[in-house]
C-alpha cells in the first residue's frame, strides 16, 4: 500500500467521514446548491471525532502511530529547521551507513551538530537504509560526528527512530556492540550541550547509543523501550501476537515515561499525530530545540558532564 493511502485502523472513521464530506462538496457543484452549512457541520463532526481518538489512544495504538509510513523523519526535521545542513558521511573504517545521518547546521543561527537515524520512505530507499536500523559503522560515524562536535564546542542534536540496531552476523562480526558502547561512554562525557529527541520510535540500544545527553524529549506519541513489543511478547509469551500486551507492559510512552522521570520533556503532536500535520509538529520541534539549546549553552561545561 502506498503511504499517501495508509490508514491505521482506529482511524477509518476518520476516513469515512472526510469521504461523506468529498462526496457532501462534490454534490453541491454537480448541482449548484449551497451545502457549504451541511459541509462545516461534517467538518466540526470529523474534527470532534479525531480529538476523540487521539485522546483515548492505548499504547499499542502509539506504537502504530510512531511507526506510520507518513511520519516526519529525521532529514524532513533538519530540512526544515535547520539551515545549512552538511551531511557527512562514512567511519573512516569500513563504509557509509545511511541509517545514521548527521553533520553541522544551523538552528536559529546557532552552530550544532545533528545526528539522526533515517528510515527511507519508498521501498528502495527503505532496503538502502536497513530500514532505519544502523550498522556498527553507522555508530561509529555518529561517533566521529560527536567528537567532532567536542572539538569546536558544537551542541549537538540527536533525533532517534529507530526500530533497534542491525542485529546481522556480520554486524556483531565488525563490532556491533562495542560501537554502541563507545557511543555511550562517549556520549556521558562530551563537554558540550546534549539534546536528545524521539521523533519516531526508539528501540532498545540501538536508539539509546545516540540518546545520552543533557535533556532527553519525546515526541507526544513515540516510544521508546528496551525491546520493541514484539521481542517482548517473543521473550514472555513466546508468541509476537501478544505485542499490544507487551506495550502495555513495557511502559513505553512518552506520558509513562515522563511520570517515571526517565524523560524531561514531551513535545505536543497536532490532533491527528505527526503525520496528519508535518508543518505543526515541524513548528512544535523546533520551538521545544531553540527553548533547551537556549538553557544549555549557559550552563558551564563541567556541570553538564
Amino acid at each position: 500500500m502506498e503511504t499517501s493511502a495508509y490508514v491505521l485502523e482506529f482511524e477509518k472513521p476518520l476516513r469515512e467521514l472526510s469521504r461523506q464530506l468529498d462526496e457532501l462538496r462534490q454534490r453541491s457543484i454537480e448541482t449548484n446548491v449551497d451545502l457549504s452549512s451541511e459541509a462545516r457541520a461534517m467538518e466540526l463532526k470529523i474534527e470532534a471525532t479525531r480529538k476523540e481518538i487521539y485522546s483515548s489512544l492505548t499504547p499499542w495504538q502509539k506504537v502504530q502511530i510512531a511507526r506510520h509510513p507518513r511520519r516526519p523523519y529525521a532529514l524532513d526535521y533538519i530540512g526544515a529547521i535547520c539551515e545549512g545542513f552538511q551531511e557527512f558521511h562514512g567511519d573512516r573504517q569500513f563504509r557509509d551507513d545511511r541509517a545514521i545521518i548527521g553533520g553541522p547546521a544551523r538552528i536559529n543561527g546557532r552552530a550544532v551538530m545533528i545526528v539522526g537515524q533515517q528510515r527511507g520512505r519508498e521501498t528502495r530507499e527503505r532496503l538502502e537504509r536497513n530500514f532505519g536500523s544502523p550498522h556498527p559503522e553507522g555508530y561509529r560515524k555518529a561517533h566521529r560526528l560527536f567528537q567532532m562536535a567536542a572539538k569546536f564546542g558544537l551542541p549537538v542534536v540527536t533525533m532517534m527512530d529507530t526500530p533497534g540496531a542491525s542485529p546481522g552476523l556480520a554486524d556483531e562480526e565488525r563490532g556491533q556492540g562495542w560501537a554502541l558502547a563507545a557511543n555511550l561512554a562517549t556520549l556521558a562525557t562530551l563537554p558540550v550541550p546534549i539534546v536528545c529527541v524521539v521523533v519516531g520510535e526508539g528501540n532498545s540500544g540501538g536508539a539509546l547509543a545516540i540518546g545520552v545527553g543533557d535533556r532527553f524529549l519525546m515526541l507526544e506519541h513515540a516510544i521508546f523501550s528496551v525491546a520493541s513489543p514484539e521481542a517482548a511478547a517473543s521473550i514472555v509469551w513466546k508468541d509476537s501476537k501478544h505485542a499490544p500486551q507487551a506495550a502495555e507492559a513495557l511502559k513505553l510512552t512518552a506520558p509513562d515515561l515522563l511520570r517515571l522521570k526517565l524523560i524531561d520533556r514531551i513535545v505536543p503532536e497536532p490532533v491527528g499525530g505527526a503525520h496528519g500535520d508535518p508543518s505543526g509538529m515541524i513548528t512544535n520541534l523546533r520551538t521545544a530545540l531553540s527553548d533547551e539549546l537556549d538553557q544549555l549553552v549557559e550552563v558551564p561545561a563541567a556541570d553538564l558532564v
